[in-house]
């Protein structure tokens, strides 16, 4: 399965939307762009392996594997982008500003379906992450 992040560049933060052959599954916010510091930027355009992860604090969600100078790049609930994320990409149901959205949660549930599903047929699952279009 490979799903496709295009992202729209802002100084306060990036918004996206994530599809699958070409079907919007949601919006995502992340960080700006700050030459992938780590913490503080958004992670480079590219492609990305994804697997299932837990913890206690996001629960059930979902991690980028191999992704330069970082580790535990997630894909987990979040509404405000520069409160909320250091470097993780956060589904959303709507945008509201530049890295910022609403109804993460019920987004991450959306997504989390997607995916588990095809990874329980053992697919691998893929994000590549570029610029939108113009």
């Amino acid at each position: 399965m490979l799903l496709l992040l295009e992202r729209k560049y802002f100084p306060n933060g990036c918004n996206g939307t994530l599809s699958h052959n070409n079907v919007a599954i949601c919006h995502t916010i992340e960080l700006p762009w700050r030459d992938n510091q780590i913490g503080l930027s958004c992670i480079p355009e590219g492609k990305y392996k994804i697997e299932k992860r837990y913890s206690q604090k996001f629960k059930w969600h979902l991690i980028l594997k191999n992704v330069a100078g970082r580790s535990f790049i997630l894909i987990h609930p979040a509404n405000d982008a520069l409160k909320e994320l250091r470097g993780c990409i956060a589904p959303v149901n709507h945008i509201t500003g530049p890295g910022r959205g609403i109804e993460s949660r019920i987004a991450m549930h959306k997504l989390k379906q997607l995916v588990y599903r095809a990874l329980s047929k053992r697919e691998t699952v893929f994000i590549n992450i570029k610029k939108e279009k113009l």
